[in-house]
């Protein structure tokens, strides 16, 4: 099995060609997403989240209307034409907030594409949302086995809504993304051979994976982490799959490597999202212990961000950076 088997040299042959193939749809640009964590709150026990309802020691916080628009302006100033909402599932934002807050985006940041990753929903909700004008919707599988995933969640949560939302998110017509963790408990190589198998057949136009890190407040709190090594194998694996998919160097992987980003970069990524919220919020959005938070202010970091990928030869974009058509090569190269 290429997960169980794997070594160096076979991960430096995947790295190769991963790069080689993202190389040829998206040539060496890093699209930038700006990502505004909008609340803490969640109706959800999943058992490896630090914003778990159960989690009483959560310092729990709610952005205002007005705060987010304030952040999309903010980015859209600094030149972002993606903004990313992510939160909790709280009831609090309802389709009729979540979608004011879409169109006032939208009004004042033109040509701005807006990626929601709000957790499960209605389709009919789903619907409201891709009407008032968001893009694209990011909900992670998780898992992509059954009982795997009933190992992760607590009873009410059912793994087919999972990928029954998923389903209504590609049919209303969002570009959609989905994704898992490396590493999580009872994680076996079986496991991660279902997502990318179910990657190659989902085909989503996004992929969100990144390491397991353990939150001190929930159940996992001493489970080992995952690590960089098989994150980055992966990534390089599913840039393969599907050549043209959007692909992000996450948090996560920054969090428990220094250079993580430039790793998820090297191993074939193309989307890294610097932190738009407020400093006080992105200090409580706490997933998971040891989040790699800068302190710098959105502008700071984004021009650190571009030094940082030109001294591996790639360059920051500030488009939509929306997925593009692939084409195989022929025998020639050419296409």
């Amino acid at each position: 099995m290429l997960i169980k088997n794997r070594t160096p040299e076979i991960a430096e042959i995947l790295q190769n060609e991963a790069v080689r193939l993202r190389k040829q749809v998206y040539g060496n640009e890093v699209f930038l997403r700006g990502l505004i964590e909008i609340s803490n709150y969640c109706k959800n026990g999943c058992y490896y989240c630090g914003i778990n309802c159960a989690n009483k020691e959560c310092n729990r916080y709610r952005l205002t209307e007005e705060e987010i628009l304030n952040c999309a302006i903010e980015g859209y100033k600094i030149g972002f034409r993606t903004i990313v909402l992510q939160g909790g599932e709280d009831n609090f934002f309802t389709d009729e907030v979540v979608c004011d807050i879409i169109r006032k985006i939208k009004k004042n940041c033109p040509e701005t594409a807006i990626t929601l990753s709000l957790g499960e929903r209605t389709k009919e909700s789903y619907q409201k949302l891709y009407e008032a004008g968001a893009d694209r919707y990011l909900l992670r599988h998780e898992t992509a086995d059954k009982a795997h995933y009933e190992r992760l969640h607590p009873e009410k949560m059912s793994f087919e809504n999972r990928m029954n939302c998923l389903k209504n998110l590609k049919e209303i017509g969002f570009a959609t993304g989905c994704g898992f963790m490396v590493g999580s408990p009872y994680q076996t190589e079986e496991n991660l051979a279902k997502d990318l198998k179910f990657i190659e057949e989902f085909q989503p136009q996004m992929c969100g994976i990144g390491p397991f890190i353990p939150q001190k407040n929930t159940v996992f709190a001493n489970e080992e982490k995952g690590t960089a090594e098989l994150t980055t194998y992966l990534l390089s694996i599913i840039r393969i799959i599907k050549p043209n998919i959007l692909l992000p160097a996450t948090t996560a992987l920054n969090t428990i490597e220094e250079d993580g980003r430039v790793m998820g970069i090297l191993a074939g990524a193309n989307v890294i999202m610097p932190n738009l919220s407020p400093k006080t919020a992105r200090e409580k959005y706490n997933l998971y212990d040891g989040k790699a938070i800068s302190g710098e202010e959105s502008a700071e970091e984004v021009k650190k961000l571009e030094k940082t990928m030109e001294k591996i030869g790639y360059r920051v974009v500030y488009n939509r950076g929306d997925m593009r058509e692939y084409r195989k090569e022929d025998e020639n190269g050419s296409i």
